[in-house]
């Protein structure tokens, strides 16, 4: 079983819409699919789940989202439990998403310092979502987690960090995401350090807590535009920069200068911006590369639901290898 988290504090980049196909074409191919929603916004669950299913689930007195399987943890009255898994397709579930996770954020804060000091429900609090992940798996058997996270270096992405065995980096062609790599490859290295270290001082046998190893696994530059299949200019001379900033501030290595932008080892995909399909995915509640003329993809978006199966095959492969998981039919 392997946990990969998708990850930037640059907001806006593509993130839970990538999550989301990823899930789907992994599921497609034949892989057993865990997506959890760990963002507040529940950005991932609002593409999943129908409107009406919503506000079925949030206005349940006992919810059965990751708010549901925490709270009780949270308010002092017991520990986590297992969460409800939404089925989606075979071989598809997610733990939903909710707002109101982000009333934890303090508590989560206040946890981590607690967790130096070997403080039992420190460990509790910060491994909560790790430990519900894990009886997720228990419930429905999964190959593969995948965990979309909000877009800040706060406590609770910390904690939901603490989950994933690897971090897959989307990146938009733009300054702000360069900028973006200078904060998070630092933070993301400071937190797997402190909590390796934290890990150490836990005085509780049964209290099996997650390694964090958060390995970074690559990145993907997300909604190019393409001109004579090539990225347009403006995006270009910012997609040539990545491959530098990438191991200078994620990775903590020198520069190769043998590598360039379209030989970087790092890089996993160079993903186009789908814009004409979007909407039609949405508004089907489907994948791109799913839609058919029923759903308005008719004349030349076929050739561009096509070949977004192509890019997602093709991702879905070296997402896997990255993280020691090949071998997709």
């Amino acid at each position: 079983m392997t946990t990969i988290a998708f990850f930037n504090n640059k907001g806006g980049v593509g993130k839970t819409s990538l999550v989301y196909h990823v899930a789907w074409m992994l599921a497609s191919r034949g892989r057993r699919v865990l997506a959890a929603d760990l963002d507040p916004q529940a950005n991932l669950t609002s593409m999943f789940v129908s409107d009406e299913r919503l506000e079925e689930v949030w206005s349940m007195d006992r919810r059965v989202t990751i708010n549901g399987a925490v709270e009780r943890l949270f308010r002092g009255l017991g520990d986590v439990e297992t969460p409800h898994i939404e089925p989606v397709a075979e071989g598809l579930g997610l733990v939903m998403g909710d707002l109101a996770l982000s009333r934890f954020e303090d508590d989560l804060s206040s946890a981590w310092p607690d967790c130096a000091d070997g403080k039992e429900r420190g460990f509790r609090v910060v491994s909560a979502f790790a430990r519900v992940l894990s009886l997720a798996r228990l419930a429905a058997p999964s190959e593969v987690v995948l965990i979309d996270v909000g877009p800040n270096l706060g406590a609770l992405n910390r904690a939901a960090l603490i989950c994933a065995d690897h971090v897959v980096v989307p990146l938009g062609a733009d300054l702000f995401s360069l900028q973006g790599l200078r904060n998070m490859g630092p933070t993301l290295r400071e937190w797997r350090e402190r909590w390796s270290e934290r890990r150490d001082r836990n005085a509780q046998p049964d209290l099996i807590l997650p390694h964090g190893n958060m390995h970074p696994a690559g990145y993907i530059v997300m909604r190019h535009s393409v001109r004579l299949d090539r990225p347009a200019r403006a995006y270009n001379r910012w997609i040539e920069r990545i491959p530098e900033q990438y191991r200078a501030h994620v990775l903590a290595v020198p520069p190769d200068p043998s590598v360039d932008a379209d030989t970087d080892p790092h890089r996993l995909a160079l993903m186009k911006d789908y814009r004409s399909l979007m909407p039609l995915a949405q508004e089907a509640r489907k994948p791109m590369f799913d839609l058919r003329a029923g759903d308005g993809a008719f004349g030349g978006h076929q050739k561009a639901v096509f070949e977004c199966g192509q890019d997602f095959k093709r991702l879905t492969d070296r997402i896997l290898v990255a993280c020691g998981r090949p071998g997709l039919p």
